[in-house]
């Protein structure tokens, strides 16, 4: 089976409206406990916090960023685990301890001259909801809280820590046509 044939069965879920959305996108952002995370928090007896993280998610931030999307995280815990994560993947920006998400938003959409329509957000809780309600694609994993989702345009059928921004980051680079080229890449490097 072709890699497109692959893709596009397995984004059949997808209305022609968030795809339109998709393809407008020039900055992903996502929340990180529920998201990048299954929502977990770990303390061992020293009181030291650890998390853990799908591999997956961190590969496709490269190439979003060669595709000229930006990526960034806004979260409302503050956590060095979380700050040394966003560091190793490059993020573009990442913001810790935040209450007001929104407010933050728009802070660095001014700095960045973007639109609203121009972001997408991935996010699973009530904090997230006024970016959610807002952002021109709003994305929620498969296990966000029942009430968040009828305010996204598309529920992941991934879960926090399971691939949702993944996900999103594939869709988003499928809708402006890089996806496949960048599946064709790898392609090719193993058949030389």
């Amino acid at each position: 089976m072709e890699a497109e044939e692959v893709i596009n069965s397995h984004f059949s879920h997808v209305s022609a409206e968030v795809w339109e959305r998709a393809e407008k996108i020039k900055l992903l952002i996502t929340d990180v406990d529920g998201v990048l995370t299954d929502g977990g928090i770990i303390y061992d007896n020293d009181q030291m916090e650890y998390k853990k993280y799908n591999v997956k998610d961190g590969l496709i931030i490269h190439h979003l960023r060669r595709s000229r999307i930006m990526v960034g995280a806004i979260t409302g815990r503050a956590s060095k685990v979380v700050e040394n994560r966003c560091e190793e993947l490059r993020f573009d920006f990442h913001y810790h301890g935040v209450k007001d998400k929104l407010k933050k938003l728009h802070e660095i959409l001014e700095t960045m001259e973007l639109e609203l329509d121009q972001v997408a957000y991935i996010g699973d809780d009530l904090i997230d909801l006024p970016i959610l309600h807002q952002v021109g694609l709003a994305v929620a994993p498969a296990d966000a809280i029942h009430y968040i989702k009828p305010y996204v345009h598309l529920v992941s059928p991934f879960a926090g820590g399971q691939g949702v921004f993944r996900d999103t980051a594939d869709l988003i680079l499928h809708a402006k046509g890089n996806l496949i080229p960048l599946i064709q890449t790898f392609i090719e490097k193993n058949d030389e």
